[in-house]
C-alpha cells in the first residue's frame, strides 16, 4: 500500500497488484533469510570457541533447530511464490512490462533458493560440529573412567594375593607386612596415574 501511494502510476490493474505482492513477498523472504544468517553467525561464534560445555551445546542445538525450521518454511514459501509467478507467465495474460517484472521476481527467487541452500549447509555444519563437541566431552569422561579402572587393577590384584588364606605366604608373620602391602597398593595406583598424566591422557 505504501508503495502504491508513493508511486500511483506503478499499479494499473489487478495483475500489477498481484505481482507487487509477490515482489514484496520475495523481499520479505530475503530479509528473513538475512536474519537467519545473522543468528547462525552468532551461533557459530559460540560453537567454534575453544571449549563448549554440554549445557551450551544444548542451547546451541535448540537455536540451530529453530533457524532450520524457519529456513524450511521460507523455502516452502518461496517455492509456492515461484509456482504462482510461473503460472501467471504461462497464462499469457501479462503485458510486456508485467512479464519482465515477473521474470525479475523469478530471478530474485532463484537467488533466494541458492541462499537458502547455503544456509541449510551452514546449519548442517554447525549441527555436526555441536554434536562432535558433545561426543568429545563424553569421550573425555569415558577416558577418565577407563584410566581409573586400569589404575585400580594392580592394587586389586595385590589385595587379592594378600587376602588369600594360605599359611605359606612369606609376609604372613612379618611385622611390617600390612604396611608393606598398603604401600605397594598405593605405589601401584600412583605409578599408572603418573604415567597417564605424562602421556596427557587425563586432560
Amino acid at each position: 500500500r505504501l508503495r502504491a501511494r508513493r508511486i500511483p502510476a506503478l499499479i494499473e490493474d489487478a495483475k500489477d497488484v498481484l505481482l507487487k505482492l509477490y515482489d514484496a513477498d520475495a523481499e520479505y523472504s530475503a530479509d528473513v533469510l538475512e536474519g537467519i544468517y545473522d543468528k547462525l553467525e552468532a551461533v557459530s561464534v559460540r560453537v567454534l570457541k575453544s571449549e563448549v560445555t554440554d549445557a551450551e551445546a544444548g542451547e546451541v542445538l535448540s537455536a540451530i533447530a529453530r533457524e532450520e525450521d524457519l529456513n524450511g518454511r521460507i523455502r516452502r514459501n518461496v517455492m509456492d511464490t515461484r509456482r504462482a509467478v510461473s503460472f501467471m507467465m504461462r497464462s499469457r495474460l501479462l503485458g510486456a512490462e508485467q512479464f519482465e517484472e515477473a521474470r525479475q521476481i523469478l530471478r530474485d527467487i532463484d537467488s533466494l533458493d541458492s541462499h537458502s541452500t547455503f544456509l541449510f549447509d551452514k546449519i548442517n555444519f554447525l549441527m555436526n560440529a555441536t554434536v562432535g563437541f558433545i561426543n568429545i566431552n563424553q569421550n573425555k569422561i569415558i577416558k577418565i573412567f577407563s584410566v581409573a579402572s586400569v589404575a585400580l587393577l594392580p592394587p586389586t590384584l595385590i589385595a587379592s594375593i594378600y587376602g588369600m588364606n594360605f599359611k605359606a605366604i612369606p609376609e604372613l608373620d612379618w611385622r611390617y607386612g600390612y604396611v608393606y602391602a598398603i604401600g605397594l597398593m598405593i605405589a601401584s595406583v600412583a605409578a599408572p596415574f603418573i604415567f597417564f598424566r605424562r602421556k596427557g591422557w587425563l586432560r
